[in-house]
């Protein structure tokens, strides 16, 4: 018998390392006629899901190391309209537009409940979700990202101006600045070269959406909540202790020695965080 189980063992694995070696094949929703762009891996037919994304100018490739890393659940990447391969028509990138197609994408993947990991401007568009689609919501991750105001819309407006003023010239310093304590240099040029590739109209639009006072009113989380930070002299001293004001039930952690993109960084450490909350809190 014992040796049966082992045999029915190895050939189990071996079934799993032959999914997951596989190619990851795209998928398509719609909104208001326009495409949005997803990957929708591991147990396709569950519905609940771990859903992964973006931040601004980003695109679903960003999760490269996470949606394939968390076997036992179905994981979404999505690219949000755009960005990516999703469409780019000359719209409001508002965070409301944004967390109504992830709804449209969970929708046509027969997603009814979903855990939101956002990275940087994902935060806001999962928050967005939230509040939109409180009962489809299991947990928020935020991803070095915000869940409240920490500036005012006058400090936002002169964080912006040169990005306004002249995008083409200034997108690049922008993004650098981001990227300056990534020290590797392979992982900073993919980075560099995929945010820069996203149109214009798309990232200008984007930042306005992310400066719309009306998204950062400071309403109760009532679900559980991650929190991956990186040190930046953005955040607040007491940033945890404003997160515990509007989300009781958090999970902080505030990484040293890495970035902005610190999901990209530590791949490893950040899936295992992701998996140990969701198990914590039965999630999925």
């Amino acid at each position: 018998m014992r040796v049966r189980a082992l045999l029915f063992l190895f050939f189990l694995l071996a079934i799993s390392s032959s999914v997951w070696s596989q190619p990851v094949q795209s998928k398509w929703a719609t909104l208001d006629g326009n495409k949005i762009h997803y990957y929708d891996v591991g147990i396709t037919k569950a519905d609940k899901a771990l859903v992964l994304i973006h931040g601004w100018t980003c695109n679903a490739d960003f999760w490269k190391d996470s949606r394939t890393a968390f076997p036992a659940y179905r994981v979404i990447s999505i690219d949000l309209p755009g960005h990516g391969r999703s469409d780019k028509p000359r719209l409001t990138y508002s965070m409301e537009h944004f967390a109504k197609a992830v709804h449209a994408v969970v929708k046509k993947a027969g997603v009814k409940r979903a855990v939101l990991v956002g990275h940087s401007m994902g935060t806001p568009v999962a928050r967005q979700f939230y509040r939109l689609y409180p009962d489809q919501t299991l947990g928020l991750v935020a991803v070095d990202g915000a869940l409240q105001a920490f500036f005012t819309k006058e400090v936002l407006d002169q964080f912006f101006a040169p990005l306004r003023a002249d995008y083409n010239a200034n997108a690049a310093k922008f993004v650098d600045g981001m990227l300056e304590p990534i020290k590797d240099e392979a992982l900073k040029k993919i980075i560099r070269d995929s945010m820069l590739a996203t149109p214009e109209h798309v990232g200008l639009s984007a930042l306005e959406g992310m400066a719309d006072e009306k998204i950062w009113i400071e309403d109760r989380i009532n679900v559980p909540v991650l929190a991956i930070m990186a040190p930046s002299p953005a955040w607040p001293q007491n940033i945890k202790e404003r997160y515990l004001a509007i989300a009781p039930n958090l999970d902080f952690h505030m990484w040293m020695g890495v970035s902005h993109f610190l999901h990209m960084e530590k791949p490893k450490e950040f899936n295992e965080t992701v998996r140990a909350f969701v198990i914590k809190n039965k999630l999925l």
